[in-house]
């Protein structure tokens, strides 16, 4: 007899830095392709859902819910205890790169738009706690591991 027991929805939260319509958007599209994909993926803005929490408390909080964060903030790979944290509580982080200069809000989104089946692949594939860079705005994700 076959199951029919859809698999727990792997959790993309994206860093309350980037609009929360962004979280919107894709959570929308998602939810249309996660009806022909095999692992289903919802997606939440931070800024909506764990607002102003320090990076510590927030993978606190994520610690059960199959959590991948996807963020700007690369000092969250540099400071040893807030590595620390995300490997302790099991979460998947996905540090995407800043231009100089900075990025406008539609060159921000065709970005992630842009990398968005990496991004799934990168959520799909492995299990937390990892962490995975953006090299450059046009290369693909790279696994970063860290050692002081």
């Amino acid at each position: 007899m076959q199951s029919n027991t859809v698999p727990k929805p792997l959790k993309l939260y994206i860093d309350e830095n980037l609009p929360k319509q962004f979280a919107e958007a894709f959570n929308i599209i998602q939810s249309h392709l996660n009806k022909s994909e095999k692992k289903p993926i919802e997606v939440f803005s931070i800024k909506e859902v764990y607002e102003g929490a320090k990076d510590i408390e927030l993978f606190q909080a994520l610690k059960d819910e199959n959590a991948i964060v996807l963020t700007f903030d690369r000092n969250i790979q540099r400071h040893k205890h807030e590595r620390q944290s995300y490997i302790e509580n099991k979460i998947g982080i996905i540090f995407l790169k800043q231009p100089a200069g900075g990025s406008s809000f539609w060159d921000t989104f065709k970005n992630i738009t842009n990398h968005w089946e990496e991004i799934k692949q990168i959520c799909r594939k492995n299990d937390p706690p990892f962490a995975f860079r953006q090299p450059g705005q046009n290369r693909r994700f790279e696994e970063w591991t860290y050692e002081n």
